[in-house]
């Protein structure tokens, strides 16, 4: 198993009360973001235990639902719902996103 993927569990823990915060603005923006995250964690887990063609796909798209997962962030904290993220979430978006970014 990849070391990213509890990481990316961790991470998910994390956001879980700036998700709540900007469902209870904007519920669309929330469950989108929470779709994302999911994302993350299921086609990268899926890409694992997938062969070649697959698994480069499955870390595509969970490259591209880490990315839109921290856009959801950031586009919650324009919109006045959240702070911006703090140092600590861009580290480990960075590190997620750069890993896959590797993977891909």
């Amino acid at each position: 198993m990849l070391r990213i993927y509890a990481v990316i569990l961790d991470t998910i823990r994390h956001v879980r009360p700036t998700i709540e915060k900007i469902e209870r603005r904007d519920s669309d923006l929330g469950r989108q973001m929470r779709r994302a995250a999911a994302s993350v964690a299921l086609n990268t887990s899926e890409a694992m235990y997938s062969r070649l063609g697959n698994k480069k796909v499955r870390y595509h798209s969970a490259l591209g639902s880490a990315r839109e997962t921290l856009a959801c962030i950031e586009t919650g904290a324009a919109l006045g719902y959240v702070d911006e993220p703090d140092a600590e979430i861009q580290s480990r978006f960075n590190a997620i996103i750069g890993t896959l970014a590797k993977l891909v």
